[in-house]
């Protein structure tokens, strides 16, 4: 083999492992992002009953902070709690979150995941802290806390 097919076959090797990267990066991204196309969007609808169940989730102590980084960028925080007034268990909870402007318009949607498979069910009566970040937020927030709505539960 001559010196040119080693730098060939090298370069052929770098340039297909960075492809197989790329390619695992953009599935991770695209199945762990909250507002990706990955599985939360893929999911059935919500029944009748778990519909119904979602009156039974109460949302309190909504509070909105912000945080530098250390890359020296601004992070806002949603803090607030879930509570379990329903007699049944929850094991997967997803809301969503509408930010609003001095109007009432809605500036920003986000969906997020306060109780996930991996977390230890809510159980009837109980209650959780979960917590949001948001690394970018609308210059015409309103800066108060945005309106959450159920739209997926497991029980």
């Amino acid at each position: 083999m001559s010196q040119d097919d080693r730098g060939v076959s090298t370069l052929i090797i770098i340039l297909s492992v960075a492809l197989v990267l790329a390619g695992l990066t953009a599935a991770y991204v695209l199945l762990h992002h909250p507002g990706s196309s990955g599985p939360a969007s893929a999911r059935a609808a919500p029944s009748a009953e778990q519909k119904a169940y979602f009156a039974s989730l109460e949302f309190t102590e909504l509070h909105m902070s912000a945080a530098e980084n250390f890359l020296g960028t601004t992070v806002t925080y949603l803090d607030a709690r879930v509570t379990n007034k329903g007699a049944k268990t929850v094991r997967h909870l997803d809301v969503e979150l509408n930010f609003v402007d001095v109007l009432n318009q809605v500036v920003l949607r986000e969906t997020a995941h306060p109780l996930t498979r991996r977390a230890a069910p809510l159980q009837p009566g109980e209650a959780r802290p979960f917590r949001v970040t948001f690394e970018h937020m609308p210059v015409d927030w309103n800066q108060v806390p945005p309106t959450i709505t159920p739209v997926y539960l497991e029980f």
